[in-house]
């Protein structure tokens, strides 16, 4: 059932981006970058009222709307946007010929910062006339909405003005279609580093990385991992990639959304690219001078920006990989699991299936740093997560080139009086650029059945074997419940592989 067709009297279409930020001029406080900052009034996603319409099979916690019930707001939308000046905005997603989509945002004028904002993240539109995907976005709606209907392939978006509900209601779809053309649409950055392996040979080694906000998944994306000369790290994409029955990776968006709390010149990459006076930034505290203070977090723990990806230092003219030669599962967990672990392609689809993560301020602010799990550590996901599991697992194992790993971004050893000891930015890239020049020795855990260093180059993990800061009962404990935990999680889920529930679970 296709709905009808917006009817929009007063239409802004297409306006440059100038004319976008001209728009918006009356929300913005400009840095002294010469860059655009706005404060919305909701500051993160609206989880817990986004609702799919239920014409389509939901997976676990995904909450459904009947086609009934949503049609009535839509009319309701779709006659108060007929008398509003809107903006039209067309934009291309991906920039190759596997998975590339024609993006339509509609959004009342008064809110123009959103479309230059989202104006930001993707291309030059090729074709204007026949969207792929198509999102309403109405901010001063009196309830607060989101209404994903999966057959038309259209989110509306109500009462709500946080600028990466326009962000992800495209990317939502995207993966949910390229799910449905047998590929997978996956919430994780790529990079490739070029290096010499053990033999002096020079390789290009293709990675994705997957881990929801907070985990360190976008330091890890774009850091250069101290390569130089013939040596080099490309970043990719930050966010969402689209993934062939082959393994390569397609990306989706010319912009990175950046979080902007702590961000300083050490972190010379970001900090460089966030500086630039073509970033738009939302919620983060800018004084009536004009300057940034992202140490300040009155506003909001969840300050954003859009970066440029060409302002991005070690990116290039591509945003896909030919290959996921080395799939990473960024976690962050302060006891047991130790800085890096080798997986099985099983274990990995367990891994995928548990998406061990933390919750983030761009999540649930009331529950910021709490242990969470969300499959594929993807809060989008339309429809059976244990579809994209089997999926996941299918692709591993037709593909034995491909390689897997689990790596914890927080401490070891935590307990009472002792945070654990802090798995550093310098350890974990340290230890990304030994996986690509494949020097690491590997010894089994017989507690997990995965992987770990028994020694690597450059690097002495001693200080994180974990089994040093507990006693024997206290180790097993800490293994109990953690499998408790997962088995838990699990059981929710049908259809996914035995071997790995019992890798992980028994």
């Amino acid at each position: 059932m296709k709905n009808k067709a917006i009817e929009i009297e007063n239409l802004i279409d297409n306006p440059s981006v100038e004319e976008l930020r001209r728009l918006a001029q009356h929300h913005e406080k400009t840095t002294t970058y010469q860059s655009a900052s706005y404060v919305s009034q909701v500051r993160n996603r609206s989880a817990k009222h986004s609702f799919i319409i239920d014409d389509v099979e939901l997976g676990i916690g995904q909450k459904g709307i009947s086609r009934g019930e949503a049609e009535k707001i839509i009319l309701q939308v779709k006659d108060y946007l007929s008398n509003q000046e809107v903006i039209r905005l067309d934009r291309r997603m991906g920039n190759n010929n596997e998975f590339s989509f024609n993006c339509r945002l509609y959004i009342t004028k008064e809110y123009s910062r959103i479309a230059y904002m989202w104006n930001n993240t993707l291309f030059e539109a090729l074709d204007k006339n026949n969207p792929d995907f198509t999102s309403i976005y109405v901010p001063e709606w009196p309830e607060r909405i989101i209404i994903v209907d999966p057959i038309n392939y259209e989110t509306y978006i109500l009462g709500t003005d946080y600028f990466g509900e326009a962000k992800k209601s495209f990317l939502r779809m995207a993966m949910y279609k390229v799910k449905n053309d047998k590929g997978l649409g996956l919430h994780a950055g790529s990079k490739v580093l070029r290096v010499k392996d053990k033999e002096g040979n020079l390789n290009e080694v293709g990675f994705i990385m997957f881990g929801l906000s907070g985990t360190g998944k976008t330091t890890l994306t774009i850091h250069n991992h101290g390569l130089e000369g013939e040596e080099a790290a490309i970043v990719r994409q930050d966010d969402v990639v689209f993934m062939d029955e082959k393994g390569a990776c397609f990306g989706s968006e010319n912009g990175f959304f950046i979080k902007t709390e702590g961000l300083d010149p050490s972190q010379k990459v970001l900090y460089d690219a966030a500086i630039h006076p073509a970033t738009v930034f939302e919620n983060v505290m800018v004084n009536e001078e004009g300057i940034i203070d992202f140490e300040n977090t009155e506003l909001t723990s969840n300050g954003r920006g859009v970066v440029l990806r060409q302002e991005i230092v070690n990116t290039d003219d591509s945003i896909d990989i030919e290959k996921a030669n080395k799939i990473i599962f960024i976690t962050r967990r302060n006891d047991i699991i130790p800085p890096v672990a080798k997986l099985t392609p099983e274990q990995a689809a367990m891994y995928f299936m548990l998406g061990e993560s933390i919750e983030t301020s761009a999540g649930d602010p009331t529950k910021a740093g709490q242990a969470k799990r969300c499959v594929g550590t993807n809060p989008f996901i339309i429809g059976p997560e244990a579809v994209e599991g089997q999926r996941i697992m299918e692709i591993l194992k037709n593909n034995k080139d491909m390689e897997c790993y689990l790596l914890n971004t927080g401490s070891v050893g935590a307990k009472e009086g002792f945070e654990g000891e802090k798995i550093t930015i310098t350890v974990s890239t340290e230890i990304m650029k030994q996986i690509a020049k494949d020097t690491i020795e590997w010894k089994k855990d017989e507690d997990w059945g995965y992987e770990v260093p028994l020694a690597m180059e450059g690097l002495d993990l001693c200080k994180y074997e974990p089994k040093q800061y507990y006693t024997e009962i206290e180790y097993k404990n800490i293994v109990n419940a953690l499998r408790k935990e997962r088995k838990q999680w699990l059981e929710q889920f049908d259809n996914i592989v035995i071997e790995g529930k019992a890798i992980i679970a028994s």
